[in-house]
């Protein structure tokens, strides 16, 4: 089965640096998008950054100039380097990934979610 798992979070203080990492597994065929959304206490979930299999990408304006997206494709794996790190930055992240995934001649085209990780910015 597919899925994704992400790591990387947790609590560092304003200023600081955190690198996420979400590694796709299973039967995978190719990735198109991945990206990063987060989700702060009592707020939608919003998306942070995310890069297509070119490498073109795409960053909400509260991120620009501190986050930077990236991806391994021999590894199927995206990273997430959060620079400069405000407590505002404090949510959930999530990662998202477009997988075209096979099952010998089957193939299916499926959106997945990881679990999510703690990313926490003390003032």
């Amino acid at each position: 089965q597919v899925q994704l798992v992400e790591s990387g979070g947790g609590l560092v203080q304003a200023g600081g640096s955190l690198r996420l990492s979400c590694a796709a597994s299973g039967s995978i065929f190719s990735i198109n998008v991945m990206a990063w959304y987060r989700q702060a206490p009592g707020k939608q979930r919003e998306l942070v950054a995310s890069i297509t299999s070119d490498g073109v990408t795409n960053y909400a304006d509260s991120v620009k100039g501190r986050f930077t997206i990236s991806r391994d494709n021999a590894k199927n794996t995206v990273y997430l380097q959060m620079n400069s790190l405000k407590p505002e930055d404090t949510g959930v992240f999530y990662c998202n990934a477009a997988v075209l995934s096979k099952s010998g001649s089957h193939y299916r085209y499926m959106e997945l979610w990881g679990q999510g990780t703690q990313v926490t910015v003390s003032s």
